[in-house]
């Protein structure tokens, strides 16, 4: 038996600029959100841990707050918010010491003072400033002490944080009944399966968000009919058939000459960052558009990381028989090297073809992290080689003597012999082949390395 500690959760709310992100980035000691001068930066909910001293917290990053938006992105934003809210159990409402009170200031204080939750309002930028020149104004808002802060250079933060989670009683462990786990039972091998990390790429207004929204059964993230709608790559935990993941809503990635926003810099940076971190890349293409270069660039960085990867052609059901057909020769033409990559065609929107392509997303981890036995790699290459010798070069022919496993997430395997170097492309692609089949290495690049024997007769003659 084990036991879990209840997390409180604290939502940082507050109107656009006022230094959220870079609050978050500092209760979690992360760089997890994106911070810029730039209003409007943050859009989604964003998720991250904090601890003081012993007791440990979730911490919430919204985006700017408009309570009183009726349309567009702000709604949505707004939206993404309000949820947040209703989630927290502690509200840290933060404010501009700088800039002083806003409008929006006290319409987001009249909607907190209605919601119920405790409260704490946060006057940051006040570093080096004279408390009682910065906070006096603030207790218009009618929501208690002001507390002065500075989320850049941590200046009453822990403070503020102690007094937040003050509000809510110590939590108490709360048991947790676990099998005892049997080394020799393969169920309970399985029951411990590794967290997912699912990165869902492609160009801007491909559908990404509305897959995620569809696959946890709520607006998790803001779907909206406009390119480049999310920025930052947005982490999500979720569960399906007991199999826990973790989802990346990451920024669309547009062509380099189109890349002129600062923020747009930022976003590609964080996708790229959650191509490497991840397990799994779900690659999203639009059924309505043809494959451009762009989709050719993410993948072939994809196939260069060595991530597992899966291909959702999105929007299927928006398009004709004759579009389809069309689609898959472009596909095939365009993005050949992706053949180790199951295809799954979909409907984010409806719901359509998400099941299958998840059961493809867990095949391609499991072949990521296959376990290669060296007798078995050993066997499968003498039989390739026995059907098919590698071709010579000069009077020599290459030697293939023995193979092992020398990494994973992708699977490495080192062929050991004699003139190695003398090995060919295609045969490398032949072996690939032979060892994908055996293995069923489905979903994941795989790499061969050759190492030529030293032979110890060889001498440089003097």
């Amino acid at each position: 038996m084990t036991h879990t500690v209840f997390k409180p959760v604290v939502a940082l709310v507050g109107r656009a600029n006022v230094g959220k992100s870079t609050l978050f980035n500092r209760l979690t000691r992360s760089r997890q959100a994106l911070v810029a001068n730039f209003p409007g930066l943050t859009r989604d909910r964003h998720y991250g841990e904090g601890r003081v001293g012993s007791r440990p917290y979730l911490v919430v990053d919204t985006g700017g707050f408009e309570p009183v938006a009726k349309e567009g992105m702000l709604l949505e934003m707004a939206r993404q918010t309000q949820q947040a809210i209703a989630e927290a159990d502690v509200i840290v409402f933060l404010v501009d010491g700088r800039e002083g009170l806003n409008r929006l200031d006290f319409d987001i204080a009249d909607l907190l003072r209605r919601g119920g939750q405790p409260v704490v309002l946060a006057v940051n930028k006040a570093e080096g400033r004279n408390p009682g020149s910065v906070d006096v104004d603030f207790y218009e808002l009618g929501l208690g002490e002001p507390h002065l802060i500075s989320a850049a250079h941590g200046d009453g933060v822990v403070d503020m944080v102690e007094l937040a989670l003050s509000h809510l009683p110590e939590p108490e462990p709360e048991p947790l009944d676990e099998p005892e786990f049997d080394p020799e039972d393969d169920s309970a091998s399985e029951a411990r399966t590794h967290r997912i990390k699912l990165a869902i790429v492609g160009r801007p207004n491909v559908g990404k968000s509305t897959f995620i929204n569809s696959l946890v059964g709520e607006e998790r993230v803001i779907a909206y009919d406009q390119p480049g709608t999310t920025r930052d790559a947005i982490e999500i935990e979720f569960e399906r058939d007991g199999v826990p993941y973790t989802l990346i809503d990451t920024a669309g990635l547009r062509r380099r000459g189109k890349v002129f926003e600062t923020i747009e810099k930022f976003s590609v940076i964080k996708t790229l960052q959650a191509i490497e971190a991840c397990n799994v890349v779900l690659l999203m293409l639009d059924a309505d558009s043809d494959i451009s270069d762009q989709d050719a660039s993410i993948a072939g960085f994809v196939v260069e990381t060595g991530r597992a990867l899966v291909v959702a052609i999105n929007k299927w059901d928006a398009i004709d028989s004759y579009r389809r057909e069309w689609v898959q020769r472009d596909f095939e033409r365009k993005l050949h090297f992706l053949n180790f990559a199951k295809l799954h065609t979909i409907s984010a929107l409806k719901g359509q073809g998400i099941a299958p392509t998840l059961r493809s997303v867990r095949q391609a981890h499991a072949a990521a992290f296959s376990r290669l036995s060296t007798p078995k790699l050993t066997r499968v290459l003498h039989a390739a080689v026995e059907q098919q010798q590698p071709p010579r070069k000069g009077i020599f022919r290459p030697k293939l003597r023995y193979a092992h496993q020398g990494g994973q997430n992708p699977p490495l395997i080192i062929i050991h012999g004699n003139q190695l170097e003398a090995v060919s492309d295609s045969y490398r692609r032949y072996l690939e082949s032979r060892f994908r089949e055996a293995f069923d290495l489905i979903g994941t690049p795989l790499r061969i390395e050759m190492k030529t024997s030293r032979n110890p007769y060889a001498q440089e003659k003097k």
